[in-house]
């Protein structure tokens, strides 16, 4: 894990005491709102329908015990006990109180954390796969150059005020769980035949009112230009960005009218000079020092067959249950991936209590060498744990009703907070969530659907996914009444793809009616071993059509 070196101590503190001044003039009334909200924003802090949000930064989603400790703390102390995760990989606050957070952030920068470019026109936290050095399939820990972007770009002086956000993922596996095609820069890493590393880099992606999936424009650049690549990238975003429309400011857009050629053109183009002047080339030194920070733990030697599981899995169909949802093959003998579900039957996916977290870092502590990861399915996940460990993990998450057996399943839900916290939004995300979940609660029934993901968000800005999950809900007005639009067949993965509209909006009373008559569907048309998106995919929008809107 990485750790702090002086010049991020300085910096960190530095921008703590600045905003600590900001804070005090927005509430003497020397600064406006008006004035305020930039400032706040670059803080991470927002105005919401309700009260101040903090959103704090998680970067690549990596957190030590000790970390997810004081989030706990502050949660309890700062707000009210809980706190949200994200499909950024972050962590938000929704009740603190404007002149208590300076004195937070004071906190998180005594355990190597802040909120520094969680909001604003800048590149926002670098965010990658919660397996990372677990996954059997990895080319390279992905952390490694998430670390060495997360360096460059923070406080860059020529991208701090880009034409609109500006979000980074980083994937080093086929199977793509930091959804790298709906980002503005996604990164594949990849080896060539001779061995070296290099990366596939995609731009142009993401969803909300536009939803796009990104185009290549990177083939295979090596290392050591990697940052040389994505300075020229986002100079192109910067001088040809449209910032007289923030609903066409994104690079999405940029990519799309001016075309995926002319973007590659303009990039190459642009970094040919940068690697001219030969500044941002990264030493191999360099990534040897970070790459020390992400070192494997010290790993026993173990069979990979263990007896007792085994035996326990035998013994209590519950464990067994949660094995069969919740744990995932290692690529260390003897080891297993641990997600943890935040995703109880009938909550609002993605929360978990002071209390949650701690019991979380104490697990973590005892049996996964103090290392949490955060996943954007708003999801936790213990990346090292020894299946020996399992059953006493489980029991301990079960004590902290954390050991919910759902994930990848129907009621492993995306939610945004939506209506009952945002001032964006148009509609409530999270009780239908939860509605949805108590529909499908059913274990058993869970199983026979199979990995069907549904993601909701409260309005067209998709914070909640919508476009890009199997199912997706999007909540919008119609004079002063909620209504939800349904898509189906969107995917994060490495198929990245945006969703189908299937018709006219639902009403709030009959949106999880309609959610059930699309798993039915599935369920009379599906072949053997198809997933939901398998089905979808082969038979096209119209069964499904036709079933919602027949009584209609």
């Amino acid at each position: 894990m990485y750790r702090y070196d002086e010049f991020d101590h300085r910096l960190v503190t530095e921008r703590v005491e600045q905003f600590r001044g900001q804070v005090a003039r927005r509430l003497s009334g020397e600064l406006s709102e008006d004035e305020f909200k930039p400032l706040r924003l670059m803080n991470g802090v927002y105005l919401q329908l309700h009260a101040y949000m903090l959103r704090i930064a998680v970067p690549y989603g990596t957190l030590s015990s000790r970390q997810l400790h004081k989030l706990a703390d502050i949660a309890r102390k700062y707000d009210k006990g809980y706190g949200h995760f994200t499909t950024r990989q972050n962590l938000q606050l929704n009740w603190p109180a404007l002149k208590d957070i300076p004195a937070l952030l004071d906190e998180l920068a005594s355990v190597e954390m802040h909120c520094i470019q969680t909001s604003g026109n800048c590149i926002r936290n670098v965010t990658s796969d919660h397996y990372a050095g677990a996954a059997s399939d990895e080319v390279e820990d992905p952390r490694i150059i998430s670390e060495i972007i997360r360096q460059w770009s923070t406080f860059h002086p020529e991208f701090s005020f880009l034409p609109r956000k500006f979000k980074i993922a980083v994937c080093a596996t086929k199977n793509d769980r930091a959804a790298i095609k709906v980002h503005d820069i996604g990164i594949q890493i990849l080896k060539n035949a001779a061995g070296e590393i290099g990366y596939e880099v995609w731009v142009g992606g993401g969803l909300g009112r536009t939803p796009i999936i990104g185009k290549k424009i990177g083939d295979f650049i090596r290392r050591e230009d990697l940052l040389a690549y994505l300075e020229a990238t986002l100079r192109v975003y910067n001088m040809q960005g449209r910032r007289d429309n923030a609903y066409k400011a994104r690079i999405k857009i940029l990519v799309h009218e001016i075309g995926t050629e002319e973007m590659k053109r303009l990039v190459e183009e642009e970094f040919a000079a940068v690697k001219a002047r030969g500044a941002l080339q990264l030493p191999d030194a360099e990534v040897e020092r970070i790459k020390a920070y992400f070192a494997a733990p010290a790993f026993e030697t173990l069979p990979d067959a263990t007896p007792e599981l085994d035996a326990a899995i035998a013994r209590e169909p519950a464990f067994a249950d949660w094995v069969k949802a919740n744990v995932t093959a290692h690529r260390v003998p003897g080891y297993a991936i641990v997600n943890v579900s935040l995703k109880p039957i009938g909550k609002p996916p993605g929360d978990a209590t002071s209390d949650q977290m701690d019991a979380v870092a104490d697990i973590a502590e005892k049996y996964a060498f103090s290392e949490i990861r955060v996943a954007h399915e708003q999801n936790l996940c213990l990346a090292h744990v020894r299946k020996k460990d399992l059953y006493a993990v489980w029991q301990a998450l079960s004590a902290a009703d954390l050991a919910t057996a759902n994930v990848g399943l129907i009621t492993d839900q995306i939610a945004c907070p939506g209506l009952d916290y945002c001032n964006l939004a148009n509609a409530r995300s999270i009780s239908v969530a939860e509605r949805i979940s108590e529909r499908f609660a059913d274990l058993k029934l869970q199983h026979e659907i199979g990995r069907l993901h549904i993601n909701t968000s409260g309005c067209i800005n998709a914070c909640g996914h919508h476009h890009v999950g199997h199912i997706g809900i999007l909540g919008v007005d119609k004079k002063g009444v909620e209504y939800y639009q349904v898509t189906i067949g969107g995917a994060a993965d490495e198929t990245a793809a945006v969703g189908d509209i299937v018709g006219p909006a639902f009403t709030e009373a009959e949106i999880v009616d309609a959610v059930d008559t699309i798993v039915k569907t599935y369920l009379d048309l599906r072949k053997d071993g198809e997933i939901f998106l398998d089905t979808y995919r082969r038979v096209g929008v119209q069964p499904f059509k036709e079933k919602l809107y027949a009584a209609h």
